[in-house]
């Protein structure tokens, strides 16, 4: 079986299984309910198909479990000091950052993970420019806000190592026209220096808000 029946037989797995667990009965009346159900939605509400365009990667993935899990709980104990601690509550607000990620799908992935980590929610995506802002919940020193930073920077290298290495990568065509139209503008003359610090706001700065 080709890759395309896979996943379609995947999608109808997982619509049968939602299927019966709503009804919260395991019968094989539930069952082949759940496969008419999911093969109506695939063939009358069917989704669009998702770009996949790199690979992953098993070791690098482990990787970048390990180090979401890692911050999730350093997020968790720092928002739970925050709350209890006999201070003014903490300066928040809303900060911006370029992630160098071109896929769409992974892009979403490392939005929900950082919408998964308390103390971070991600506002607004720009598509176009691969911009997110985000919403911090301590921005009282700069350390805080270097420490976002540098949480932003280690993930996303993290998922891009797990999944669109520059070796694996390779624009689907799918939507070619639309990745040089949205991955064309993202600045390819903007490299990383080699200490691994990258400066969103002087890159910004020095574009003047030149995006063409």
């Amino acid at each position: 079986m080709n890759r395309f029946l896979l996943l379609r037989l995947w999608t109808l797995a997982w619509l049968t299984a939602v299927w019966v667990l709503l009804w919260g009965n395991v019968s094989a009346a539930n069952i082949l309910g759940g496969i008419a159900v999911g093969l109506g939605i695939m063939v009358f509400l069917p989704l669009p198909k998702v770009p996949v365009e790199g690979r992953i990667h098993l070791l690098s993935l482990v990787r970048l479990i390990g180090v979401f899990l890692y911050y999730a709980v350093e997020s968790s104990v720092n928002v739970a000091w925050l709350a209890i601690r006999p201070k003014a509550p903490p300066v928040t607000g809303v900060l911006r950052c370029r992630i160098a990620i071109k896929s769409d799908l992974v892009l979403t992935l490392f939005v929900d993970a950082m919408n998964l980590v308390p103390g971070t929610m991600v506002l607004e995506i720009d598509q176009t420019r691969r911009l997110l802002y985000v919403h911090v919940l301590d921005m009282g020193s700069q350390k805080a806000v270097d420490g976002f930073y540098k949480y932003v920077r280690t993930l996303e290298k993290k998922f891009i190592a797990a999944f669109e290495r520059d070796s694996d990568w390779k624009p689907s065509p799918l939507h070619f026209q639309e990745y040089e139209r949205y991955h064309g503008v993202l600045g390819d003359d903007i490299a990383t220096p080699s200490d691994g610090r990258r400066d969103d706001k002087k890159i910004d700065d020095e574009r003047e808000g030149d995006w063409t």
